[in-house]
């Protein structure tokens, strides 16, 4: 950590997830456990910003990690009127923002809505021919902001019961899916909480097979190029980084790409707004889930700002985010 001190980064970026602004009194989580602070969401994510522009290092980037806006913006048929609202914000940031979709984004409009929305950043892909899977509606692209390194934003709700007609053939296929699983009239309620299938819920969902086999092609280039990858997406892949009831549908098949190659060092996510960490025993990467800034009060903060080195990650957190070193693998052990 004192060496990275004296060194000055390749590059930065700002990592911020789960706003879900709202204007509208305090609520509760679906349990009724833990605070959500709707209208307060704006003012962090300001607070963010105003770091972020007076950074003395600007950011090369911002990671927003999806549920930029809240679900129950819908029935108040305020969903555009809240997404200018959090955009304006965004838009004074120093850097580009790459936007990642999560279950509120869906609650508030559908897949093909948001493709033609600004909360599609794809335009911000790398110019290559394998920057995106080609011919599908799946909402995934690499990025490189510096040599030797790529970002990968995944689509997580590729397969899902949100966003779709239920007349598509993959609203179909999702509904197959999880009905395997879960039982409940409300697909909303865990199958058995706590337990391995509890991620089979109406508010997860997971990856196809085509968003898969072109991940493995760009990691496959990645491993020839010896480039160190971070992946990015809304729902958590990793059993040790979450609870089972925020996990993708098949997170064990995403491990299984991830395992597969050299190139990647990290997945970062959000969706489970209390945060969660584990280093990967079998690779050495690393699996950040981001907490909320939904579910944090108005005199906190959540967000980060991570500075990218040579041989590692170092991630500054703000307010309830704390400090992490990500070594990257094949560096000497880690301390977090």
């Amino acid at each position: 950590m004192d060496d990275c001190r004296q060194q000055t980064p390749l590059f930065t970026f700002g990592v911020i997830a789960d706003i879900q602004y709202a204007d509208m009194d305090d609520g509760y989580n679906y349990s009724l456990t833990r605070r959500r602070y709707y209208r307060s969401s704006l003012q962090l994510l300001r607070n963010a910003r105003k770091s972020w522009s007076e950074s003395a290092v600007k950011p090369a980037f911002i990671l927003q990690l999806g549920d930029v806006i809240d679900g129950f913006n819908k029935p108040r048929d305020a969903s555009e009127r809240a997404l200018d609202t959090v955009l304006r914000e965004f838009s004074s940031c120093p850097a580009e923002v790459h936007h990642v979709w999560g279950n509120h984004e869906f609650y508030n409009f559908s897949r093909s809505a948001l493709l033609r929305s600004k909360l599609n950043s794809a335009a911000h892909a790398d110019r290559s021919p394998n920057a995106a899977p080609g011919g599908s509606d799946i909402y995934a692209y690499r990025f490189s902001p510096f040599p030797g390194f790529t970002f990968v934003v995944l689509d997580a709700y590729d397969v899902s019961l949100l966003g779709r007609e239920k007349s598509c053939e993959q609203y179909i296929n999702a509904m197959n899916l999880i009905k395997l699983y879960n039982k409940n009239e409300d697909l909303n309620c865990p199958p058995a909480f706590g337990s391995p299938t509890s991620r089979f819920t109406m508010f997860n969902g997971g990856f196809s097979k085509d968003q898969l086999d072109w991940l493995d092609s760009v990691l496959s280039s990645a491993d020839e190029k010896q480039e160190r990858v971070t992946i990015v997406s809304h729902v958590p892949v990793h059993p040790d980084c979450t609870d089972n009831v925020c996990l993708a549908w098949n997170f064990d098949e995403l491990l299984a790409v991830i395992r597969s190659h050299s190139s990647v060092v990290c997945y970062m996510a959000g969706h489970a707004h209390d945060g969660g960490y584990c280093r990967d025993e079998d690779t050495g990467v690393h699996h950040l889930t981001v907490d909320g800034v939904i579910e944090t009060p108005p005199d906190s903060n959540a967000f980060a700002t991570v500075s990218v080195y040579r041989d590692r990650m170092v991630l500054k957190g703000c307010g309830s985010i704390r400090d992490r070193v990500f070594l990257f693998p094949g560096s000497q052990n880690d301390s977090n």
